[in-house]
């Protein structure tokens, strides 16, 4: 059994198969529609989410599936007290898959130990984020038609933002990836990023201001100030509108540049930007979809042949 905690747990092989199935799936939906009865996702959400729990629930529906689970760990058993270990090996017994998003960082690592079925981490604190990776990386091959050789170019909160963290550790893979992370002093990137790209002789910069290296970019992603992961109200008050994209800014961008965003966004990229050809982070949203239909089929095990290792 094979769980999804980290972008990393796939091979770049196993990620180039599931994007050429993600885009079956996009191509064919009728043959796919059925694929998944019988079976149940439990979507386990612990902290608030749209986007992730819906694309979720929507894959499994896309795929005849059921969807059990709760949108908020106030609603469940967690809120008397019941450790993680507990609720998989409940929840064990009720489905055939799991989509876990936690607030500690390393929970879903703690539900996969003790789980019956596959788990797959939805978000756990500022640590890890695959299934947005996953996401990000088909949208950029869907749009740019490769994976490799082009620079991209991290705007905001790379200190907790674990789309960022885990989008460069699955990007550091592939070849000629150039990497400028853009970000005030107080939310730079980690220190362990930065050392891991350093380790293997991959090209990175850091910058404060986005104007600076937007002509360089192939790919900008924009990142929201996180208000949650602040201990502190003032300092969030103070850097949470430090970067706003607006059509200004990107007079100066390659016509070919894609903005990408996790979302939610909230000031950081203007609204006037919303009907650029290069802004694709609602086009995102819809290949979220496609790549958790073709993870769930694939942690199931039902991945058609043609598209098996």
């Amino acid at each position: 059994m094979k769980h999804l905690m980290n972008p990393l747990d796939l091979s770049v092989e196993e990620m180039d198969r599931m994007f050429d199935l993600a885009g079956d799936i996009e191509r064919n939906p009728e043959k796919y529609s059925h694929i998944c009865d019988g079976k149940r996702i439990a979507t386990l959400f612990y902290e608030p989410s749209t986007r992730t729990r819906l694309s979720f629930e929507s894959a499994m529906l896309n795929l005849g599936g059921q969807v059990i689970g709760f949108p908020d760990g106030g609603v469940s058993s967690a809120a008397k007290g019941e450790s993680v270990a507990d609720t998989i090996r409940v929840v064990s017994c009720f489905a055939d898959i799991c989509a876990m998003r936690h607030p500690k960082e390393g929970a879903p690592y703690v539900a996969a130990e003790f789980s019956k079925i596959p788990v797959i981490n939805a978000g756990d604190g500022g640590h890890q984020h695959p299934t947005q990776t996953l996401t990000d990386l088909l949208t950029i091959r869907s749009l740019q038609g490769r994976l490799d050789n082009f620079t991209v170019g991290i705007c905001g909160d790379l200190k907790f933002g674990r789309t960022t963290h885990s989008l460069v550790n699955a990007l550091a893979r592939y070849k000629g990836i150039r990497f400028i992370f853009i970000s005030p002093p107080e939310l730079r990137i980690p220190d362990y990023i930065t050392e891991m790209l350093s380790s293997k002789d991959i090209e990175f910069s850091e910058v404060i201001k986005l104007e600076d290296s937007i002509a360089d970019l192939d790919v900008l992603y924009m990142t929201r100030v996180q208000r949650e992961r602040f201990f502190n109200e003032d300092d969030y008050v103070r850097l949470k509108d430090f970067y706003v994209l607006t059509q200004e800014k990107l007079r100066n961008a390659k016509e070919s540049m894609l903005i990408l965003h996790p979302l939610p966004r909230v000031n950081e990229i203007s609204v006037d930007v919303d009907s650029d050809p290069r802004a694709a982070y609602f086009k995102q949203v819809q290949y979220g979809v496609y790549v958790r239909m073709a993870l769930i089929l694939t942690l199931l095990g039902l991945v058609p042949e043609e598209y098996n290792a």
